[in-house]
């Protein structure tokens, strides 16, 4: 394992505001079905960065027990950004959100060595995320085939249900709208968000390279933070109503 300094690659959520036509009138009863589809989420998306890291050839993060969907090594890793902001920004927002981070270490000398490895790498987190909307957005459909869900009349709760149905309803709408904010928010190609990482998919090796040792420092990951806030809320719209529309045409289809 070499001595050099380890960095992380990170994954950053933002949901604040997205939800407040889901939100109960009691939001405090709400926040265990939120911090369960936020931490299950963010599990998944520093699992998929560790494993596919492994699969290239750096065991870091599988050294550091990330390669796993048990909480606990990633909480140990972040608990602020896992634990403590998550659910003070839950409370500061009156249920309308929750903001969070995790992290998956990795060798910044594999990078260079093998750029493509480590886009890859990159990419797997978002890429985990999408398919966690997939899989929620495929349960409601079941459950409205199979009656235990309704389409829901409102466009931002997709579905609904009785009683403990419609819990899981409501926490699988949770789940498939935070992971979709979570998948396409990290894609943006700023540091040091993963898009930005992703780029050595497309980018010549070389001006790849260049870039990195450009962007490396904490001054452009601040700056890459405060363009990725000010330019996602119009990025996300569009996604969302597409994709929540796509849903709404698919679930009156079958």
């Amino acid at each position: 394992m070499m001595s050099a300094e380890r960095v992380s690659c990170r994954g950053v959520l933002s949901a604040k505001g997205c939800y407040k036509t889901l939100m109960l009138p009691d939001f405090l009863a709400d926040a265990p079905l939120w911090y369960l589809a936020f931490l299950f989420s963010t599990v998944c998306h520093e699992a998929a960065h560790s494993l596919v890291a492994k699969w290239g050839g750096d065991y870091t993060a599988y050294a550091g027990g990330q390669v796993t969907l048990d909480p606990m090594p990633h909480l140990r890793r972040e608990p602020v950004g896992l634990l403590i902001l998550p659910l003070l920004s839950f409370f500061l927002f009156r249920g309308g959100g929750m903001i969070g981070w995790g992290s998956a270490p990795y060798d910044p000398y594999w990078q260079i060595r093998y750029p493509r490895r480590a886009a890859l790498m990159a990419l797997a987190g978002p890429m985990s995320n999408f398919l966690l909307v997939i899989l929620s957005g495929t349960l409601l459909l079941v459950g409205i085939k199979a009656g235990v869900f309704a389409l829901s009349d409102s466009m931002l709760s997709l579905a609904t249900g009785e009683g403990i149905y419609g819990a899981c309803a409501y926490f699988l709408a949770i789940f498939f709208k935070l992971n979709l904010i979570l998948g396409v928010f990290n894609l943006l190609p700023v540091p040091p968000l993963d898009g930005h990482s992703a780029l050595g998919l497309i980018l010549p090796e070389s001006t790849f390279l260049k870039f990195l040792e450009l962007v490396r420092t904490p001054t452009f990951s601040l700056i890459g933070l405060l363009v990725a806030y000010n330019v996602f809320p119009y990025l996300l719209w569009p996604v969302l109503q597409w994709t929540v529309v796509m849903f709404y045409k698919i679930a009156l289809a079958t």
